[in-house]
C-alpha cells in the first residue's frame, strides 16, 4: 500500500495530467483534491488527445476508481458535459467509477457573473487574469459560509432556502454596484434541480470511502491542479488561484489523514511557463521564448491562452520542494530544449542591491526581480525516441543532474514527449 500526492512546482501547466496517467496504472484510486474547471489536464494516449477539467484523468483506466474531493469547486454543467463526452468516446462514467464528495461546493451562475464583473472593473495592471469561470467567488462564498454543497442540492427544501438567500444578496450587488439586471431564482432552481437528479448517484462520503480503501491496502494517488506558485497562501499573491495547491491540501481537500501520505511527487517542466497576469522573473521576450512556446505547444488546456515562456527557475523549484515536502521530481518536456546551444537556470534574483534566494513576500518587489543565471551547455540531438536515461545525450543528462543538485531532490520520472510511451520511470513511488 502507498499513498502518493502529485503537485505542480511552478505556475501550473507542468504536465501533471500525463504523470498522473502514467502512475495511475499502479494505483487503485485517483483523487482530485482542489481547484475547479479553471484547470485542465491534456493527455495523449495512442495518438488520441483527451482534455480533462474536473474528472481525474485516471478515468481512462476502466478498473480505477476516481474521486472528486471536497476541496474541488464544481460547475455541474461542465462536469455533466465532461461525463457525456467521455461516454461518447466509449468511456462511460458510472457511480462505480466516480464518487463526488457531498462536501464539494458548487459553482452557481451568479459566481461566474461576479467573476466577470470583478475582473472587468479592475484597472489595467491590477487584473488577475482570471478564467472567468466563477472559481474565486465560489471559494469566497465557501469561506463566508453561504456556499452550496453538492450534497445540499439533494434536499430540495434546503437548497431552495439557501439559493433564495444567496440570490437576494447577489442581486443587490448586480443592481446597485454593477448596474446589471437581477438574476432570477426560478431559472437557477429549475436548472440545478435537474443537475441534482443526474448527479445524485455519484454523490457520497469521500472521506469514508478513502479510509476504507486505505485499510484495505489500496494504492491512492492524489492529483492537484495548477502549481505551487499559484497557491492562495504561498504563491505570487494576488496573482494566484483561489485554493491551496500545495501537497498539504491533498488531505484537507479529501478528508484523508496526513500521517497516511507516503510520497510527494513534484512535476517540474524543464523550462518555465505562466498563463495570465503576474510576475515571471525568467520570462523570455525574444526568439528563444517564441521557440519554446511553439515547440512546446504552450497553450492552456482550459483557456487556449498562449503561455508565457522562460528559462528554468531553480528558486521556484527549491520553494516547491520545501513547501510540498517533495520526495522526487518528474521532469517534463525535456525534449523541447533540444537544439539550444546554451541553457540557463536562474539560481538567485537581484533587486535594488539585494540578492534573493527565495521569493520575496512583497509583490512589487517580485515584479522587479532580475534573475541571476547559471549557464549550461545544451544539446542538439532530438530525444523523443529515447527510452532510457543511459541513451540520453550526455549534456541532457548533465542538465537533469544539475536540476537534481539544485533542488536536492532526485528525478523519479523523465518525459521526452506527450505520449504515455515517451516517459522514463526511474523510480516507482508505489513500489
Amino acid at each position: 500500500m502507498a499513498n502518493v500526492v502529485i503537485v505542480g512546482t511552478q505556475w501550473g501547466d507542468e504536465g501533471k495530467g500525463k504523470i498522473v496517467d502514467i502512475l495511475t496504472q499502479y494505483a487503485d484510486f485517483v483523487v482530485r483534491f482542489q481547484g475547479g474547471n479553471n484547470a485542465g489536464h491534456t493527455l495523449v494516449v495512442d495518438g488520441k488527445k483527451f482534455i480533462f477539467h474536473l474528472i481525474p484523468s485516471g478515468i481512462l483506466y476502466e478498473n480505477k476508481k476516481c474521486i472528486i474531493g471536497n476541496g474541488v469547486v464544481i460547475d455541474p454543467g461542465v462536469l455533466l458535459d465532461e461525463m457525456q463526452k467521455l461516454s461518447d468516446q466509449d468511456l462511460p462514467v458510472t457511480p462505480g467509477r466516480l464518487t463526488i464528495s457531498h462536501n464539494a461546493h458548487l459553482i452557481m451562475p451568479y459566481h461566474k457573473l461576479l467573476d466577470g464583473c470583478s475582473e472587468t472593473n479592475k484597472k489595467e495592471g491590477d487584473k488577475i487574469g482570471t478564467t472567468g469561470r466563477g472559481i474565486g467567488p465560489c471559494y469566497g462564498d465557501k469561506i463566508l459560509r453561504c456556499g452550496i454543497k453538492a450534497g445540499e442540492i439533494l434536499d430540495k427544501d434546503l437548497f431552495r432556502d439557501k439559493l433564495k438567500e444567496n440570490i437576494a444578496e447577489k442581486n443587490f450587488l448586480f443592481t446597485e454596484k454593477y448596474n446589471m439586471p437581477p438574476i432570477k431564482f426560478e431559472e437557477i432552481y429549475s436548472q440545478f434541480t435537474d443537475y441534482a437528479e443526474k448527479m445524485a448517484p455519484f454523490i457520497g462520503n469521500v472521506s469514508v470511502e478513502l479510509e476504507q480503501a486505505r485499510k484495505a491496502g489500496k494504492h491512492i494517488l492524489f492529483e492537484g491542479a495548477q502549481g505551487t506558485q499559484l497557491d492562495i497562501d504561498h504563491g505570487t499573491y494576488p496573482f494566484v488561484t483561489s485554493s491551496n495547491t500545495v501537497a498539504g491540501n491533498a488531505c484537507t481537500g479529501s478528508g484523508f489523514g496526513p500521517s497516511h501520505i507516503d510520497c510527494v511527487i513534484g512535476i517540474l517542466k524543464a523550462y518555465t511557463t505562466r498563463v495570465g497576469e503576474g510576475p515571471f522573473p525568467t520570462e523570455l521576450f525574444d526568439a528563444t521564448g517564441d521557440e519554446l512556446q511553439k515547440k512546446g505547444g504552450e497553450f492552456g488546456a482550459t483557456t487556449g491562452r498562449k503561455r508565457r515562456c522562460g528559462w528554468l527557475d531553480a528558486i521556484l523549484a527549491q520553494e516547491a520542494v520545501r513547501l510540498n515536502g517533495i520526495n522526487g521530481l518528474a521532469i517534463t518536456k525535456l525534449d523541447v530544449l533540444s537544439g539550444q546551444d546554451t541553457l540557463k537556470i536562474a539560481t538567485s534574483y537581484s533587486h535594488d542591491g539585494k540578492n534573493y534566494t527565495a521569493m520575496p513576500g512583497n509583490i512589487r518587489t517580485v515584479e522587479k526581480l532580475k534573475p541571476n543565471y547559471e549557464e549550461i551547455p545544451g544539446w542538439q540531438e532530438e530525444i523523443s525516441q529515447v527510452r532510457s536515461v543511459e541513451d540520453l545525450p550526455r549534456k541532457a543528462r548533465d542538465y537533469v543532474k544539475r536540476i537534481e543538485d539544485l533542488t536536492e531532490t532526485p528525478a523519479y520520472l523523465l518525459s521526452v514527449g506527450p505520449d504515455r510511451e515517451e516517459t522514463m520511470l526511474l523510480k516507482n513511488p508505489f513500489a
